[in-house]
């Protein structure tokens, strides 16, 4: 809808290879992310594509990647990105995206990973979703502290920068009640 958002991708793209950061993603050649994937490339970056097979029979498979790796369902492949990766950033998108992505700050929260999750909030795409999770906060849904684990930024540089000096809020208490 808006070309900030390939915009936003192509300057990721060209950051994370400058940066010699690795991206793993779901290994499509089209949307947002597949703008990302030629940005990484068209850069002189490395990308890791993991696709199961069904999407790969639809012909949605990036074919010049670094690295594609073919799994049989969506679980192995989240299993499978979320074991390579480094950090977890989502950008405008839509269920797809917010699954991924809620499934990694579920993680977070359970200890079952360190790692930071990002917002990258192109055009305030992601402010509805934002004030969600304060009012998440202020319902005790969620904690404060899970909360300030989700990295927010509004441009790339903000966003790396955030993500280099990332240092997890311990959040040993998220349930509040357990119940019996």
């Amino acid at each position: 809808a808006r070309p900030e958002y390939s915009d936003a991708a192509n300057e990721l793209g060209k950051s994370l290879a400058e940066n010699k950061i690795r991206l793993i993603y779901g290994g499509a050649n089209c949307g947002i992310m597949g703008i990302l994937a030629d940005a990484v490339l068209n850069s002189g970056g490395q990308v890791t594509g993991v696709m199961p097979e069904f999407l790969v029979a639809k012909e949605v498979a990036h074919k010049n990647l670094t690295e594609s790796i073919q799994v049989r369902t969506m679980h192995e492949r989240k299993t499978i990105m979320a074991g390579l990766a480094d950090a977890f950033v989502a950008m405008p998108g839509g269920w797809g995206t917010m699954e991924e992505f809620f499934e990694a700050l579920t993680w977070a929260q359970l200890g079952l990973h360190p790692k930071p999750c990002a917002l990258l909030n192109v055009c305030g795409y992601f402010d509805h979703l934002i004030q969600f999770f304060k009012n998440s906060v202020e319902e005790q849904f969620l904690s404060k502290e899970n909360l300030s684990n989700l990295i927010i930024a509004e441009n790339i540089n903000r966003l790396l920068h955030k993500l280099n000096n990332y240092e997890p809020n311990p959040t040993e208490k998220w349930l509040a009640n357990k119940l019996q």
